[in-house]
């Protein structure tokens, strides 16, 4: 990994000369994500490569397994490079056939100066990431401090930055690895062109078929989120998962799919509409919140059953995620209050979740059928109109269902404020009265 590193190099928007070539805009954010997988698979070989030590360092490896999370296996997708230096199919290239004792060819040595460089044509991030991780590495080893925690590729979460000895020893080997035992796998082009490379580029990144986001999600066991939803929400029988993402409402079984549950899960667990930072740290202490959450919403009545969609407007994510919202403010948000999380979770499942509640089409309402409906004073919770979408949805007469629109993000919001004001909740307005 650390040769790959010094021996390779990622083209700029354009080269030396100004002639375009085959690159897009680094993204940091993605960068430091594949930099903690990678934390996370070095820290995983340290415990598998050494499975006879039961000391000090083997319980400070398994303590920082338990940190950044398991998962039953770890491999980066393959880098693709293009050695511009080599000449059309390796033409400039000193290099030698190796075969057996009965002449059967086995492979090709080749030797490289420091002048060939590896152009990464598809892995700029990957590359990044691995020089995120041995940058984080070599600082740790020298300063033997943890980086501040905003700041830090390890969820170290302490505010003491001392690397413990045993700690750090597992670090040292960390960084080891990246220069022995843990590899990287290359496709590597022979004396491509600019416009090849970009031709290169475009096919690697738009010819394969996209996975379905709730396919990928099932794969992954390395999430505590998706983990979560696995062992406790699927397998504990509490919700049904549905294979793929789109859900029809005339054929409902009351399942829900996969990145619908991620996203609920987001909200109510990390604040967060995704849920890539879901460090087991963060995530444990919060779980017992989060079942207690998901036992209610199971309470309210019709959820989960047969036409579910058709019998309430809980059955729909984006009112799910209202809840979540709120779960997460009154259980972890600045104003955390005990009490006010009971009156949540324990009066959702006596409110009015069906699609006939005047509530959910107040913005279809004239002021004239407002006070009919007695939600008037609903106004004092809700945003002002001056600005933002307040299209949350739209009523069918003809079919009495209420459908929420698909802008989860502003419509969860109001959502949560009619939640609010039902269950007689602080108004998060209030400043502006």
């Amino acid at each position: 990994m650390y040769e790959f590193y010094r021996m390779s190099e990622v083209a700029n928007e354009r080269s030396e000369d100004g002639t375009p070539v085959a690159q897009r805009k680094l993204d940091i954010k993605h960068a430091a994500e594949l930099a903690r997988y990678i934390i996370k698979g070095l820290i995983s070989a340290t415990v598998e490569l050494n499975p006879s030590d039961d000391g000090p360092i083997m319980k400070a490896r398994k303590r920082l397994q338990e940190l950044v999370g398991k998962q039953p296996y770890l491999a980066l997708q393959p880098i693709v490079a293009n050695l511009r230096t080599a000449g059309r199919n390796g033409s400039n290239l000193r290099a030698q056939q190796l075969e057996t004792a009965d002449r059967e060819g086995m492979g090709i040595r080749v030797w490289l100066g420091q002048k060939d460089i590896m152009w990464v044509v598809d892995g700029q991030h990957r590359r990044k990431a691995i020089q995120m991780v041995i940058e984080f590495l070599e600082e740790i080893r020298i300063d033997q401090k943890y980086p501040p925690k905003k700041q830090s590729l390890f969820p170290h979460n302490r505010d003491e930055r001392i690397v413990p000895h045993d700690e750090l020893a597992v670090w040292i080997e960390c960084y080891e690895l990246t220069r022995g035992d843990c590899t990287v796998s290359m496709d590597i082009h022979l004396g491509l062109n600019i416009i090849e490379e970009r031709q290169l580029f475009h096919d690697l990144n738009n010819l394969a078929k996209k996975v379905e986001k709730s396919l990928a999600l099932e794969f992954d066991s390395s999430n505590a989120v998706n983990a979560f939803i696995k062992d406790e929400l699927i397998d504990g029988g509490l919700i049904n998962v549905s294979m793929g993402d789109k859900l029809d409402w005339e054929d409902d079984d009351g399942s829900f799919s996969r990145k619908d549950l991620v996203a609920v899960n987001a909200h109510l667990i990390l604040n967060k509409s995704n849920i890539n930072s879901a460090a087991p740290a963060i995530v444990q202490p919060r779980l017992p919140i989060a079942r207690r959450y998901w036992q209610s919403v199971a309470q309210i009545p019709g959820f989960g059953e047969n036409g579910a969609r058709r019998l309430t407007v809980s059955a729909q994510s984006v009112l799910l995620k209202a809840i979540a919202k709120l779960t997460y403010d009154f259980a972890f948000g600045r104003q955390a209050d005990i009490n006010l999380l009971d009156k949540l979770l324990d009066g959702i499942t006596d409110m009015d979740f069906s699609h006939d509640n005047p509530m959910w089409r107040y913005y279809q309402l004239t002021e004239d059928e407002l006070k009919r409906y007695g939600l008037d004073s609903l106004t004092e919770y809700l945003p002002d109109n001056a600005t933002g979408n307040r299209d949350v949805g739209n009523f069918d007469s003809e079919t009495g269902w209420m459908r929420f629109g698909a802008k989860h993000n502003d419509i969860y919001p109001i959502i949560g404020d009619m939640i609010r004001w039902k269950l007689r909740l602080p108004n998060r307005h209030e400043s502006r009265l």
